[in-house]
Formats: structure tokens, C-alpha cells, sequence
């Protein structure tokens, strides 16, 4: 589900080969880009892994509007993007408005998609697996209290599976006992028993879908926020000229080697390894 400032740049203001600006704490945001792709294929991006600030879920709050605001105004005033997506959960739930604040750009921001879900329900009862700083915030609470407040929904932090996710487009074997257990987390909760829907409160959680509905079992559906943003930045995108004068490039803040193991997933989703940021 995704959220927005109201700052939107007509045609004339902007450079075809702008770039969209994707950020996430690693590679979660792919989801996102590959959303992306489907509604604007012509459009420039490069996507920025903050992989040396992974795991963005065991930080405090006061850490990760820090970092975000930081990284992204460094990000901005080299790139000049047309666009900035913050297309992580954690960090929009805590830094967005902090971001808005600081950098004159579009910026659209991802939050959990419970609108959806609770228009999605039979049973009444929702799941939510997100972060741990992703669950407790209050922006979570509003959400609940605004489209679920006649639902139940139960959240639980699920850490392992962002290393999960990570691992899976590193090449790597993804460990069922991991998946295994964030299902059990909500199903065991006082009637998890009756969950039908599950909302992927992390970008990096789609990746693993498949996996995640084999541990839930049949009836369960599962809603995220990806083709949401991909409209809305469409929509706030709309009639501006695109020119792609160079590869689009995926940058990360961690080691170099560390980028590489990505390398095969990153030319699945149409990105060259750009080096460090």
C-alpha cells in the first residue's frame, strides 16, 4: 500500500534520463522494481541497497530516521531522481514524514497493505508479518484502527525471513524451518487458527511467498503492497518524457564482494552491479 507527498513535477520540469530512485535496506525493494517495470518499462532507475545497514527491523527508530534521511539526501543531490520510492516498510513507517521534510523531490513510501486485506478477509481474522519495528509503530495502529477496526489482526516480527529473502536471490537454499516457524508464530496466536489472509509487511517477504504458502497451507492469500506503489508512482509520473541514456544500475552500501553475490538476481530484474554509494 503505498503513501506519498503531494510535491509532483510537471513535464517541463523534468530531465528524460531523471531516474526513479528505489531504496530499500537490501534487496527486498526488487519487488517493488519488478512492479515497476510492468507499468513503466521506459523509465530509468536505480535502486540503492542500504545492505550495510541491514537489518533495519532490530534498529531503533531514532537509527533508522537517521540513516534513511541521511542516505537519501546524499542520494538526491547526486542523482537529481525524479522520484524517490522508499520501498521498505520499517523505513517508511518511521522516517517518511522526516524525509518529506528534508528533500524536495516526489517521494512515495511503503506501508502495510491492511486496506486490502481487510476487503480481502472471509474469516474476519488477518495476519501480518512484518519487522519488528515494523509491527509496533503507531502508523500500524492507525491503519488498523482506520480499515480493520471490525477485523482481528495479529502481527508478528519475523526477522529470519528478511535473511530468507536475502539468501533465496543470493542463490542460496532458503531454510523451511525459518518459514516454518513465522507461520506457526500467528497460527498458534488466540485465533490464528482462523487467518485467511496474510499481509507481507516487508518488501522482502514476496520473494517468498511460495514457501510461505506452503507453511500456512491451502485457503490462505497473501496481499502486499507492490503493484499499489507501482500505480501511484505511475500516476504521479504521468506524461513526463523518459530517455534511459545509460544501464539502469543497483548501488549498495555494503562491500563490493557483497553485491556480486547478488549478481545473477540483479540481471533478472534488468539492473547492472553499480559499486557502492
Amino acid at each position: 500500500m503505498p503513501s506519498e507527498n503531494s510535491a509532483v513535477l510537471t513535464a517541463h520540469q523534468v530531465d528524460p534520463a531523471a531516474p526513479i530512485l528505489v531504496f530499500d535496506s537490501g534487496v527486498g525493494g526488487l519487488t517493488v522494481l519488478a512492479a515497476l517495470r510492468d507499468v513503466l518499462p521506459q523509465a530509468p532507475v536505480i535502486y540503492a541497497a542500504d545492505t550495510a545497514g541491514l537489518p533495519y527491523g532490530t534498529k531503533t527508530e531514532a537509527q533508522i530516521a537517521a540513516r534513511v534521511a541521511g542516505l537519501l539526501g546524499r542520494m538526491t543531490e547526486r542523482f537529481a531522481p525524479r522520484l524517490v520510492c522508499i520501498a521498505c516498510n520499517t523505513a517508511s513507517t518511521i522516517a517518511l514524514g522526516m524525509v518529506r521534510e528534508v528533500l524536495e523531490v516526489p517521494i512515495v513510501g511503503t506501508v502495510p497493505a491492511i486496506k486490502p486485506a481487510a476487503a480481502m478477509t472471509r474469516t474476519g481474522t488477518i495476519g501480518l508479518l512484518g519487522t519488528q519495528a515494523t509491527i509496533r509503530q503507531a502508523y500500524v495502529d492507525r491503519l488498523e484502527q482506520e480499515f480493520a477496526a471490525d477485523k482481528r489482526l495479529l502481527r508478528h516480527g519475523a526477522p529470519e525471513l528478511v535473511e530468507a529473502a536475502e539468501a533465496k536471490l543470493r542463490g542460496e537454499a532458503v531454510d523451511p524451518a525459518a518459514i516454518r516457524r513465522a507461520a506457526q508464530a500467528l497460527r498458534s496466536m488466540p485465533g490464528g487458527a482462523d487467518i485467511d489472509t496474510v499481509v507481507l509487511a516487508c518488501t522482502h517477504f514476496p520473494l517468498l511467498e511460495e514457501e510461505l504458502a506452503e507453511a500456512f497451507g491451502p485457503g490462505v492469500s497473501f496481499v502486499h503492497g507492490a503493484q499499489g506503489i507501482a500505480r501511484q508512482i505511475a500516476r504521479l509520473t504521468d506524461g513526463q518524457p523518459y530517455t534511459r541514456r545509460a544501464p539502469d544500475r543497483a548501488l549498495f552500501t555494503g562491500p563490493a564482494d557483497q553485491a556480486t553475490a547478488y549478481a545473477a538476481a540483479l540481471a533478472d530484474y534488468g539492473l547492472e552491479e553499480g559499486g557502492r554509494f
